[in-house]
């Protein structure tokens, strides 16, 4: 499995640069809490984002988006109450991207879904 953490990382770090060339700017990667875990949370202006990053090979079961469930939601969400219980951060308001990747003939293709769900 290390094969595929490696890949992981790669993606992360791919979809990362991305974001960052789009204006955001990253606090924190691979945040770890009871329960979860968000891939980045980054800095929109005064919105703080909480990123969830889907990697897919094929699109033969859904895309990298379809894959994050309501089980899903649900722990980012909690995940992130409990980051911005411990982080002071600046913000105005908090939301949730997911960044869809799939490969592409020049690397990766992405979808990035801003506000892809919200907390209620």
């Amino acid at each position: 499995m290390l094969f595929a953490r490696d890949k992981g990382t790669e993606v992360e770090t791919a979809v990362c640069r991305y974001l960052q060339q789009q204006g955001l700017k990253l606090l924190t990667r691979n945040y770890h809490s009871r329960g979860g875990e968000i891939d980045l949370i980054m800095q929109h202006g005064n919105v703080l984002v909480f990123v969830e990053v889907r990697f897919r090979r094929s699109a033969a079961f859904g895309s990298a988006a379809e894959s994050v469930t309501r089980t899903k939601q649900l722990r980012l969400i909690h995940t992130a109450e409990q980051y911005l219980q411990r982080h002071r951060v600046q913000h105005d308001s908090c939301r949730f991207d997911v960044v869809g990747v799939s490969l592409a003939d020049d690397g990766y293709r992405m979808q990035w879904i801003q506000n892809a769900f919200e907390q209620g």
